[in-house]
């Protein structure tokens, strides 16, 4: 689709940018025959190329231990595009990358194989003439995060050009640690290879649409952040719900759960860009600045089986869009003994000026009523002075919801007069959905975070004194789980919220879950 049909369906694009700049840039990805490279990765380069956003001089080369010749990566490339990309494969525009693609192979915690890497690479600025951006990123099991970045450190790759707008830089999926102190150590590792502007922490929900708009909505309507405020908000909820179980991954799941698998990370970042102070500017470390005080400022939770701030479960068999679903306990690859969770909830307190008394209430699930994450900021009701007679007046909190996904946008909850000669009230929502407004086909979260690493913006990315502070906060409470093992865990069926025992950290404040999507 060219910019001048974007513009005449959606004007609302009309003027937008479409290059920042990105300069001439070799990709490195370790773990290419994975997975996550067919999925998501190969895509998103694939339609920044389509957008006209790559550099005119890009090289892309696949790492691995199975060896691969260069054209059968090429065509398994090729393939996972025309399956996974949101636009059909164009032949011509990835023929411009795909004639610069490669395949070198090699065991991550073999020097010699980085060496070659290292040549390979030295001989395609060589050829070029000039010198490249080497961008490096680590798409592999976590067991391996820590050979690959030493290696990159004896090859010589990681200081090319340090210092320089060409300075390499190193892209790391989750799970970043299992613990505090394993992500102490892994910062250790990175900080003794690569200096912290190097480094780019990749948690893909912040690439998302709606969780970028969130600075937005709150920065810069005026109608928003006054209220944003102990003083008018009565609560906050946070809920990243699926509808699907562990499926194959259980063996790995097992030793996951939802509490490092979701609610560490991506919700945990939901959490501080809801909370953060305004930062000073737009620039990333003054973002970034923010993000970490509000982690910092969060009380330790309360452990208490029965009567504390965290609840855990896992889900029994059910009905989940009307097909019956095994329990976790009978899923493929989940030890007897298991006492991993699928569900975790928590009640949060930030200990500041602007939240406290307001309680956050964060949740995720798997095998939940339907697939949905979103933002509820409920606020403070109305005085009862005028609408409060009995069941006469149906008024309800104002409350602004931001859909995450799956249908991303903006809806507030208000209250408004029933037609009639009678005076009734009941509540309305006022949605705006960005399909409709802005096109369906929006970009991948992982095209906009390749691109803000190849073009060294980390706003989006996460620092390691953040991803620190989180561990902090949640580490008691795993060290607490696995002590416990399955005393205090809970059940819920498959198909519905979660636990009725996650309700009473909600009531206790007064409050209750919302019913998401």
């Amino acid at each position: 689709m060219s910019p001048d049909i974007d513009e005449a369906r959606h004007p609302f694009l009309k003027g937008l940018s479409k290059h920042r700049g990105a300069p001439p840039t070799v990709v490195v990805i370790f773990g290419a025959s994975g997975d996550l490279t067919a999925r998501k990765l190969v895509p998103a380069i694939f339609n920044l190329g389509v957008d006209n956003l790559l550099p005119g001089e890009f090289h892309l080369i696949g790492f691995g231990r199975k060896p691969i010749a260069d054209e059968d990566f090429r065509v398994m490339m090729d393939e996972a595009i025309a399956e996974h990309s949101r636009r059909p494969l164009n032949k011509e525009i990835w023929e411009r990358v795909r004639q610069n693609m490669s395949y070198h192979s090699g065991g991550y915690d073999e020097a010699a194989a980085f060496d070659s890497l290292a040549e390979k690479i030295n001989q395609i600025e060589k050829d070029l003439g000039r010198d490249m951006q080497r961008m490096f990123y680590v798409s592999t099991p976590p067991s391996v995060f820590e050979p690959i970045i030493e290696n990159l450190g004896s090859s010589g790759m990681a200081q090319a050009h340090v210092h320089t707008k060409l300075a390499s830089k190193v892209v790391i999926e989750k799970p970043f640690g299992r613990d505090l102190e394993s992500a102490r150590e892994l910062n250790k590792v990175i900080n003794g290879v690569f200096e912290e502007p190097q480094v780019y922490r990749i948690d893909h929900y912040l690439g998302k649409e709606t969780v970028q708009d969130l600075l937005v909505q709150r920065f810069s309507n005026s109608i928003f952040e006054p209220l944003w405020n102990r003083e008018y908000i009565d609560c906050v909820q946070i809920t990243v719900a699926e509808s699907l179980g562990v499926g194959s991954r259980g063996g790995y799941y097992d030793t996951s759960g939802a509490l490092r698998d979701m609610i560490q990370n991506h919700t945990m970042q939901l959490v501080a860009l809801t909370a953060m102070e305004p930062p000073v500017s737009l620039d990333p470390e003054s973002i970034r600045d923010e993000k970490v005080k509000v982690i910092k400022a969060i009380q330790p939770l309360k452990l208490d089986v029965d009567g504390g701030d965290v609840v855990r479960a896992r889900y029994t068999n059910g009905l989940v869009k009307g097909e019956p679903v095994k329990g976790y306990a009978e899923e493929q690859g989940i030890p007897e003994d298991s006492s991993t969770e699928t569900y975790a909830a928590m009640r949060l307190a930030i200990n500041n000026w602007r939240w406290q008394g307001v309680p956050f209430y964060i949740r995720s699930g798997k095998r939940m009523a339907r697939r949905a994450s979103e933002i509820a900021i409920q606020f403070k009701r109305p005085p009862g002075i005028l609408f409060s007679e009995g069941d006469k007046f149906n008024v309800a909190a104002n409350t602004m919801v931001i859909s995450i996904q799956p249908d991303e946008g903006v809806t507030i909850v208000m209250n408004s007069k029933i037609p009639g000669l009678e005076t009734r009230t009941q509540p309305v929502k006022m949605h705006f959905r960005y399909s409709t407004t802005f096109g369906s086909n929006t970009p991948e979260a992982y095209e906009r975070l390749i691109l803000d690493a190849m073009v060294g913006d980390s706003t989006l990315f996460i620092r390691g004194d953040e991803t620190e502070a989180s561990w902090k906060l949640v580490t008691p409470v795993l060290e607490d789980w696995e002590q416990c093992g399955v005393h205090g865990l809970k059940e819920y069926t498959a198909g519905s919220w979660g636990p009725l025992e996650s309700e009473r950290l909600l009531w206790e404040r007064g409050h209750q879950w919302r019913r998401s999507g």
